[in-house]
């Protein structure tokens, strides 16, 4: 990019998420005793996630 291509300016308002979609988050508590199958895949699911995540980012450290 050459130096004039930063001089259109846009006055325009960076995009912001509109009050009524906004979602507070919610911090549940987990109750083995009343899980079901389906909350114990989540948690499965969630974990491998995660795992992915660390080795993504293990992975990006090493190559740089």
């Amino acid at each position: 990019m050459g130096k004039d291509e930063h001089n259109g300016k846009s006055k325009k308002p960076l995009g912001q998420t509109p009050k009524h979609q906004q979602v507070q988050a919610k911090d549940v508590e987990f109750a083995e005793e009343i899980a079901d199958s389906a909350d114990f895949e989540a948690q499965r699911r969630a974990a491998e996630a995660e795992e992915r995540t660390r080795q993504e980012k293990h992975n990006k450290r090493r190559s740089l």
